[in-house]
Parts: C-alpha cells; sequence; structure tokens
C-alpha cells in the first residue's frame, strides 16, 4: 500500500477543520485526501484530481464511506480553476500537492514507470492521452534527447547516452523499459550507491512524455489564486528540478506582494523515523505558500 510522505506535516500546515474546502490536486491512492477528510469531520470537503483514471477509480471506491464529502476528478492539477468550476467552487481553504510516483503506479506492470520489471516504454500518466514514451523517443534527434537527457535528468553523460540510445532505437532494439534500463547500465556503467543508472534517464523521459515541469509552472501560478485568506498551498516535490520551481515561485510571491507569506522558510523533510519506516521518503521536501489576505502571516515553520 502506499504511504503518505510527510502526512502529518501536511495536516499541520494546512490545519483542516469542518468547513473548509480542500483540494488534493495528487489524489494517487488517496492517502492524503483521506487524512484531510478525517481531520475536517464532519463536515469537510475534498476534491481530488488525479490524470491516472484508474487511480481516481481506486481512490473513489475506497473513500466512498465518506459520501458527498469527497470528489474524485480525473484531470491535472494545472487545470484545477476548471475543474473546481465544474463543482462551482472558485476558492479553497488549502491545496495539497504530492508529485511522487504512487506505488500503484510503480507496481503496475503495464505502465512503464519502473525499470525493475519489464514493461512497455509508456511512462504517461494520463494511460489515455498524448504520445508513449517509446513514441516520443522516436521523435527526438540525437541533440533533442541530449538537451532532455541534461536538463530534466540532469545526467552527466548525456551525450554518450543520447548517441546509444538514439543508435539502438534506430535498430529496434528499444521496445520495453528493461531493454533500456540495461542499455544505459552497459553505456556508464554500474557504479557503487543506491542509485541504479538509469534512475536519471527514466526521470528525464518520464518528465517529457507527461510535461510535468510545464504543468507544474501553470499549477504553481493558478493555484495560489484559487486560496482564500489564510489558505495555504503545500507542495511536496522529490528531486531538484521540482523542488527549484517551487521555491522561486514561492519566493518570487511574497517579493512581489504583501499578499503572500511562504511558510516554510527552509523546506520541511521526513524525519528520521520516517525515512526509516518508508525510505521512498528520504528525498522528499515540503513548501508551504500562504495567502495572506487582511490578515498577518502565522508564525512560520521550519
Amino acid at each position: 500500500m502506499h504511504v503518505p510522505v510527510l502526512l502529518q506535516e501536511m495536516l499541520q500546515a494546512i490545519q483542516p477543520r469542518s468547513d473548509g474546502i480542500y483540494l488534493d490536486g495528487t489524489l494517487g491512492a488517496g492517502g492524503y485526501s483521506e487524512a484531510i477528510l478525517n481531520a475536517s469531520e464532519p463536515d469537510g470537503l475534498v476534491i481530488g484530481l488525479d490524470l491516472d483514471a484508474g487511480a481516481v477509480r481506486r481512490a473513489a471506491g475506497r473513500l466512498t464511506p465518506y459520501g458527498q464529502r469527497f470528489k474524485a476528478i480525473h484531470g491535472g492539477y494545472h487545470n484545477a480553476k476548471e475543474a473546481l468550476g465544474l463543482l462551482g467552487i472558485t476558492s479553497v481553504d488549502a491545496a495539497v500537492l504530492d508529485l511522487g510516483l504512487s506505488l500503484d503506479q510503480l507496481e503496475d506492470a503495464d505502465r512503464g514507470f519502473s525499470f525493475q520489471r519489464t514493461s512497455p516504454l509508456d511512462m504517461r500518466f494520463d494511460a489515455g492521452s498524448g504520445p508513449t514514451a517509446l513514441e516520443h523517443l522516436q521523435t527526438l534527434s540525437v541533440n533533442e534527447l541530449e538537451e532532455m537527457l541534461a536538463t530534466y535528468g540532469e545526467e552527466r553523460y548525456c551525450k554518450k547516452l543520447a548517441r546509444g540510445i538514439i543508435q539502438a532505437r534506430d535498430r529496434g532494439l528499444l521496445l520495453t523499459t528493461t531493454d533500456l534500463a540495461a542499455l544505459v547500465a552497459r553505456i556508464v556503467g554500474r557504479r557503487g550507491g543506491r542509485i541504479h543508472p538509469a534512475t536519471r534517464t527514466f526521470q528525464a523521459l518520464r518528465i517529457a512524455v507527461n510535461r510535468e515541469l510545464e504543468n507544474l509552472a501553470t499549477a504553481l501560478e493558478e493555484i495560489p489564486l484559487l486560496l482564500k485568506p489564510r489558505g495555504r498551498f503545500c507542495v511536496v516535490s522529490y528531486h531538484s528540478l521540482e523542488d527549484r520551481l517551487v521555491k522561486f515561485s514561492f519566493r518570487q510571491k511574497k517579493k512581489d506582494s504583501q499578499e503572500w507569506n511562504v511558510v516554510t522558510r527552509r523546506p520541511v523533510r521526513p524525519s528520521e523515523e520516517e525515512r526509516k519506516r518508508n525510505p521512498r521518503s528520504r528525498s522528499a521536501r515540503m513548501r508551504v505558500l500562504e495567502r495572506v489576505g487582511d490578515c498577518q502571516a502565522e508564525e512560520a515553520l521550519g
């Protein structure tokens, strides 16, 4: 089962209450939504969005006992304003994003997110929309792939990998996740440490296929505008590309207007106990933005 990361820290940051309306922009298995529903009893409302239609169905089924207090919508957090508008909602008391992959996605043999099992090179969050990872690779030149690996994967061996991947693609040797992972390992070699040599390549390809950074940038501009005064926007990221976007966006808002307060002076990290209990949480970083409105900001966290 997927274990929500920084769950108590998230609840402390947004402080759910019974009459509140809350947006969970990355519904996944529903861990955050369930915790917010419990903390906002008896009348709090949670709207969950996810690009993964399967996740929406599973979470909606699991959270059925909460009745009309929970709404699950198939859609991305970058379309939050439109999705909420369809429900007649124009503002929320808090919004949360957990940008990590869910365990269900990693373990689904048809999705292609993990190189630890043989799967088609798909990697789409929304399996019914857009090109797969393999189809995306088919459109790239060596230079374009090199730039993608350098920008989205921060891969130091981007030149060597781009040439090798394109050669294998043109020979029809890249069909599955294990094909790609084995190729990367052969090109750059296996080195010490806990990170597989294909990790950065898979990250780069997944980000490109799903337009993750573009969608996150849109959400960072639009979701804060949905907050009520004293409303908070909580974002949990897992790699430096995401975290830099979040940090810059929050700081720029505070710099541009007294309407905003960065609650987290430093990112909130998982405790040692949580990292031991859930090793996948070790890279998580949570940042929180508050819409101050006419109220003075509360004491900062972190």
